[in-house]
């Protein structure tokens, strides 16, 4: 199945939709990326290695996982064989939070394929909302 960058940013705003409704937390693209590359490739992961899979700084990394160990969505310890590694990993409550979220990502499919909820906007429109934003 082939959609347009039309469909897929509306299925993305359908699926934010229903976390937001969903009262789940609050995370930045950064911490999702993160946490999404945590539960999606295997392990082991580090900060190093995900601020070069990510390309983005390891206080950038350390920042959201500051936050993601905050909300118990992932957890850190020294790793054994080499002190200076920190172990990234999976907790049960990251595992819940990511199974809700696909959850709710499939129902936003579910709907947009049914054409339930806000019609989609059309590439004219999204032009035409683009071009009203202030400058």
């Amino acid at each position: 199945m082939t959609i347009t960058q039309t469909q897929a940013l509306d299925l993305w705003r359908r699926a934010l939709l229903e976390s937001v409704r969903a009262d789940a937390p609050d995370l930045s693209s950064r911490q999702m990326a993160i946490l999404l590359t945590v539960y999606l490739t295997p392990p082991p992961h580090t900060v190093r290695g995900l601020a070069q899979t990510l390309n983005i700084s390891k206080p950038a990394v350390t920042r959201a996982l500051d936050r993601l160990g905050e909300l118990g969505l992932l957890k850190r310890r020294p790793d054994e064989t080499d002190r200076r590694s920190v172990l990234v990993q999976r907790t049960v409550k990251g595992s819940v939070f990511l199974s809700d979220f696909a959850g709710q990502v499939m129902e936003a499919a579910q709907q947009a394929a049914s054409g339930g909820m806000e019609p989609p906007v059309t590439a004219a429109g999204l032009g035409q909302a683009a071009a009203s934003l202030p400058h």
